[in-house]
């Protein structure tokens, strides 16, 4: 690494050092992470409700309704809409929203999710 390497580095505030430093591909602008998402999608057909994460909302619901993920749980419909999509602040936290609904394991409480989506920050709140 050269000494201007390191000092550029000086530059990076200390949570985001180590982080790649990428090319946008859609505006051919920089970036440093990805936003991403929490979204839960619900099949009318069969009054069920699926729980992810992604960056890109659009891109993953054309990926689960055309059966792309083919032994995955959405392959069972074709009918998938979205009815919920909240903005992280990070991966991690997408993530750990998309764990906590799963493990509630009750259509009942992401129905309320889904009325009363501020609960969500309430799950993020306690945990930090």
């Amino acid at each position: 690494m050269t000494s201007s390497a390191k000092g550029s580095n000086a530059l990076v505030p200390p949570k985001l050092r180590g982080w790649r430093h990428h090319k946008n591909p859609r505006t051919n602008g920089d970036f440093l992470f990805m936003v991403h998402f929490l979204y839960i999608i619900h099949s009318p057909g069969r009054g069920n409700y699926y729980v992810g994460e992604t960056p890109d909302i659009d891109e993953r619901l054309k990926l689960h309704r055309k059966h792309h993920f083919k032994n995955a749980y959405t392959a069972m419909a074709t009918d998938w809409e979205l009815v919920l999509s909240k903005k992280c602040g990070s991966k991690e936290d997408a993530i750990y929203l998309e764990k906590f609904v799963k493990c509630m394991k009750s259509k009942v409480f992401i129905e309320k999710v889904i009325a009363a989506p501020e609960i969500l920050d309430d799950i993020l709140g306690k945990r930090k």
